[in-house]
């Protein structure tokens, strides 16, 4: 499965997560502007990258990747004044905004690990000069220094 039907699944899953507690904002995949699939996307190579990853260090990653995009903390989601209720440490987190983290490193971590034989292909270099390859099957990355 390549990384951005992964990050398809977990946004499907986030939303559906936001549903049940009564969280009407979030949109279907297809409706997502290119903003909030980016973020999906790259929430998802962070836990490929980093299997070893916690929960809070995927809101980490989140919020690194909100604020890289102009978003502040503000007391309401706001999408036209880019401003976000949880970007704040992941401690202060309402318990049903950290079960989302977890959900997505629990998906995240189940079907990338359903590739039986990864097939590497060439990612190109990063800055520092090192090899990314990556699993067309299953969205799985790794470097070579």
């Amino acid at each position: 499965m390549d990384i951005e039907r992964i990050a398809r699944t977990c946004h499907e899953a986030n939303r559906a997560l936001c549903l049940a507690y009564g969280d009407t904002s979030q949109v279907a995949w297809e409706d997502a502007p290119a903003d909030i699939k980016a973020s999906a996307i790259d929430g998802v190579g962070h836990a490929v990258d980093h299997p070893e990853a916690t929960p809070e260090d995927s809101h980490l990653n989140w919020c690194a990747f909100k604020v890289a995009d102009g978003w502040v903390y503000g007391p309401e989601k706001d999408a036209d004044r880019k401003t976000h209720p949880c970007l704040v440490d992941y401690d202060k987190l309402p318990a049903e905004q950290r079960a989302k983290d977890y959900v997505f490193q629990a998906i995240v971590q189940a079907l990338v690990s359903t590739c039986a034989s990864h097939e590497w292909h060439n990612a190109g270099f990063d800055g520092m000069g090192c090899l990314r390859l990556y699993c067309r099957q299953c969205g799985a990355t790794k470097k070579e220094c």
